[in-house]
C-alpha cells in the first residue's frame, strides 16, 4: 500500500547519531506538527534512539509494567501499550500530512508498516504481518528457530493530530533484548520480541538508516 505524496515541498530528514531525550523529542514533534498544519513547514522524519525507557500508550494497563522503577516511563498519546526504547534501536517518527495524503489512518498505518518490511527486506529479514497484532513480525525459523515460531522485530505506534501524523516506528538492531523485561510488550504476553543481531544480521544503525531512506519514496512517495 502507497501513500500518495502531496505536491509540496520534500520531506526534511534528520538523522540523530547520540540518544535523545524523549521530552526533546516529543516537544518537536508537537512544534513540527502545528507548524505543518499552521505554517506550511515542511514534513519532517527524524531518526534517532533514545536512552533506556518504556513509553505508555492510550491502550495500557498498568499492571503490564512489570517492573515500574526499572526504567523512565513516559505517557504518550499514540496508540498502543507499553514499549521500550534504547539504544540499538532505531526510531523513525513521521511528521507527515495525511490532509494531502489521502486522510485514510488505517492506510498510513498500513504504509508504515509496509516501510519497515520494505527496509528489513533489504537488510535481507522478511518481515511479515500477522492477522490482531499490530507491527512487523519474523518468523524464527528462517533464522534458525522453530518453524512457525513468530518474534516481533518493529512496533509501530502512530498519533494524528489535525490530519498531521506524528510518533511512527521502532526496529530493533541490537538492543538489549533484556530490557523489555520489565514491561509485557505492546500487551503481547505470549511472544517473544527479537532483533537484527539476535537473527544473526550484524547491521548497524547506519545500515537500518540507510535502509529506511532508500525505500521510503517507495512507499510514500
Amino acid at each position: 500500500m502507497t501513500v500518495p505524496r502531496p505536491a509540496s515541498r520534500p520531506v526534511e530528514w534528520r538523522v540523530s547519531d547520540n540518544p535523545v531525550s524523549y521530552p526533546e523529542a516529543l516537544g518537536f514533534m508537537e512544534e513540527r506538527v502545528a507548524g505543518i498544519r499552521g505554517k506550511g513547514m515542511a514534513e519532517c522524519v527524524w531518526v534517532l534512539e533514545h536512552p533506556p525507557l518504556y513509553t505508555a500508550g492510550a491502550s495500557t494497563r498498568i499492571e503490564e509494567l512489570l517492573d515500574p522503577g526499572r526504567f523512565p516511563v513516559f505517557p504518550t498519546g499514540r496508540g498502543g501499550r507499553y514499549t521500550y526504547h534504547g539504544p540499538g534501536q532505531r526510531i523513525a517518527y513521521l511528521m507527515l500530512d495525511l490532509e494531502t495524503r489521502g486522510k485514510d489512518v488505517r492506510s498510513f498505518v498500513a504504509a508504515v508498516e509496509n516501510w519497515a518490511i520494505a527496509a528489513l527486506g533489504r537488510l535481507g529479514v522478511r518481515g511479515e504481518r500477522h492477522e490482531g497484532l499490530i507491527g512487523v513480525w519474523v518468523d524464527l525459523g528462517a533464522h534458525g528457530g522453530r518453524p512457525g515460531e513468530i518474534a516481533k522485530i518493529a512496533a509501530i505506534g502512530v498519533r494524528v493530530r489535525r490530519w498531521v501524523s506524528y510518533h511512527g516506528l521502532a526496529i530493533n538492531v541490537d538492543p538489549d533484548l533484556g530490557h523489555f523485561a520489565g514491561i509485557v510488550p505492546c500487551g503481547i504476553a505470549d511472544k517473544p520480541v527479537t532483533s537484527l543481531l539476535a537473527l544473526g544480521i550484524t547491521a548497524t544503525v547506519t545500515d537500518v538508516d540507510n535502509a529506511l531512506m532508500e525505500t521510503f519514496e517507495d512507499i510514500f512517495g
